[in-house]
């Protein structure tokens, strides 16, 4: 019945902070809906940063900022990845690590954005057996 993601709402308490972040330090183009809505385009899909007093309606019962946990794919190395949040003071706060993703062993790093939302970077592993 389902196919996909299209958007995922992430509740923040500043938003052009949270654009600052997400664009600067995760590279992520950013399209402005309105005031209160901006989408943070990733691939085909949006993260879209609504502010935690929105008036929008239909929205989540309790909207609550740092509440996310997500797992993004990366298309760079991991080392590269850690090497750009180094260079931007970003902390990481975990990683890398092992996990198991949706469909496969991944490695991962694990950092928070400025409303706390835990945010993972991950890149598939290689099997070592395959040819």
């Amino acid at each position: 019945m389902l196919s996909g993601l299209d958007h995922l709402v992430i509740t923040v308490t500043d938003i052009s902070r949270a654009v600052d972040f997400y664009t600067r330090v995760l590279g992520l183009d950013v399209r402005y809906r309105d005031q209160e809505r901006v989408d943070l385009m990733l691939g085909d899909m949006a993260l879209r940063l609504h502010w935690t007093a929105t008036d929008i309606v239909p929205r989540a019962a309790t909207p609550t900022a740092g509440s996310l946990d997500i797992c993004l794919r990366s298309q760079l190395p991991l080392d590269e990845v850690k090497r750009h949040l180094d260079a931007l003071s970003v902390e990481i706060e975990l990683g890398p690590v092992e996990r198991q993703g949706a469909s496969s062993r991944i490695e991962s790093l694990y950092l928070r954005d400025p409303d706390g939302n835990l945010l993972e970077i991950c890149r598939p592993l290689k099997d070592p057996t395959a040819c």
